[in-house]
């Protein structure tokens, strides 16, 4: 299909529309976290299904260990045409402290906030199932106006995005090959600003680890014992301390293999953008950048790798003072990968740097918490390229590559159990206020956004 403004239109004036059966998926209260929900999480899925079933879609509740999938299939227009799996989930998070929130959590509206922005209230507004309705929505103008999608979709909606997904990967590894598509979809991102759309061209990866310090067998007496016996906490903070030189790097044996350089020229893309370490860490009182030295802020948190101390724990923390020798301590190191750095060698080379470092009288133990590698696409990939051009087609200022501080761990599945590249892209804001009392979506994010995915999929199919 050359013409797209028919379908662009027909998505302007389906909006009352469009946005009224937003409105009845937010009213379903599907919080995946609370089994006192589980009934409603169900009935999401069930909406969406009856939903995509009168645009034509062969669309079906599966049934997982937890909550239910949502997996539909519509043929492209053509016997060639590409093939997309469309993600977004239906769950959201809880709504707790409620009476923080201004209006009803499940009750949506618009309202009108001043400056010409206008925003849809409620839980699930932005994240995500604002997000994921832009996607069907779009398909929706596709089917009125032509009677049929110029790809072939596949979609999958998940029921436990906010709860930790643990149903996804055995399903996924169930379901592999009705599954695999050209290309995956994923909606869960923000856009740079408000006039700019962007895609997300890396994730970085993620190791978690815990480790605990064990000393003597109860804990001491610091009068007693002190400077006899060891200290657990000493040796913590030995060991934590000696992960990073005083450039900010790493200091782990082989730690940066398989990190590369960002090009030059998507350093100057990113440079052009404005943000500047005064602006990012203002907003939280802060000025000096804390990582590796003479690197943007953009750099290092989209495309460096890190380690970072997310909690320590040892000793008498109550109130008043107890002067004790711990008999262990303990902290939670999170490694944050680029790249193609390995998670299981980061992990394996993280616990022979912290052995190295236990006296010989002393212990240790090590607690995995999940790991998953990054994610790159080349920055000259032709799934990128053409999305590019289309969103900067819709929006007032062309669509910008960035990365993602974050981890998406389908993103990372996709692509190791299906084999397919993902295009990230989504029309949420930094000030949407997910996961927090007054979550909103922009109408003009919702509006633009449906648009956006009518662009995409037209350019995705001329290939």
């Amino acid at each position: 299909m050359t013409n797209l403004l028919p379908v662009l239109d027909r998505a302007a004036a389906n909006v009352p529309a469009s946005l009224e059966r937003l409105f009845e998926l937010v009213r379903i209260k599907s919080i995946s976290t609370d089994p006192a929900y589980k009934a409603e999480v169900r009935r999401g899925a069930e909406w969406l299904v009856t939903e995509l079933r009168a645009l034509g879609f062969d669309a079906t509740v599966r049934d997982t260990a937890g909550h239910p999938m949502v997996v539909a299939h519509h043929e492209g227009a053509t016997a060639d045409a590409p093939h997309v799996l469309f993600y977004g989930h239906y769950d959201v998070q809880p709504v707790d402290p409620l009476e923080l929130w201004e209006n009803d959590p499940f009750e949506p509206a618009v309202r009108d906030i001043g400056g010409g922005r206008r925003i849809i209230t409620g839980r699930g507004t932005s994240d995500d199932k604002g997000q994921l309705m832009t996607f069907v929505e779009a398909c929706r103008a596709f089917k009125e106006t032509a009677g049929e999608l110029p790809c072939k979709v596949t979609i999958l909606f998940e029921g436990e995005e906010e709860s930790g997904s643990p149903s996804l990967k055995p399903f996924l590894e169930a379901n592999a090959a009705e599954l695999k598509a050209d290309y995956a979809l994923v909606c869960d991102t923000n856009m740079w600003d408000a006039d700019t759309p962007a895609i997300s061209a890396g994730l970085r990866g993620l190791v978690g680890e815990e480790i605990v310090v064990k000393a003597a067998d109860r804990d001491l007496h610091s009068g007693y014992f002190g400077g006899a016996a060891a200290n657990p906490i000493h040796i913590l903070a030995d060991i934590l301390a000696g992960l990073h030189d005083e450039t900010g790097r790493v200091r782990l044996d082989g730690f940066y293999d398989g990190v590369e350089e960002t090009p030059d020229d998507v350093k100057a893309t990113w440079d052009k953008l404005g943000q500047t370490a005064d602006k990012f860490l203002g907003e939280i009182g802060l000025s000096i950048p804390a990582g590796e030295k003479n690197r943007s802020v953009l750099e290092l948190t989209w495309a460096r790798p890190t380690a970072e101390v997310n909690g320590i724990t040892g000793g008498y923390t109550g109130d008043g003072f107890k002067t004790v020798i711990a008999a262990e301590a303990s902290a939670k190191v999170s490694f944050r990968l680029v790249g193609k750095q390995d998670p299981a060698k980061i992990r394996d080379t993280f616990r022979d740097y912290v052995r190295s470092k236990i006296p010989a009288d002393c212990s240790v133990t090590f607690h995995a918490h999940g790991g998953s590698p990054a994610i790159q696409l080349p920055y000259d990939s032709p799934l990128l390229n053409k999305a590019k051009e289309a969103l900067s087609d819709e929006w007032p200022n062309p669509a910008v590559m960035i990365g993602m501080g974050g981890s998406i761990p389908i993103v990372g599945d996709f692509q190791k159990m299906l084999g397919m590249e993902s295009l990230l892209v989504g029309f949420g804001l930094s000030d949407d206020r997910i996961h927090s009392p007054n979550e909103k979506y922009e109408l003009r994010s919702f509006e633009k956004g449906i648009r956006s995915w009518v662009r995409i999929l037209a350019a995705l199919a001329a290939r």
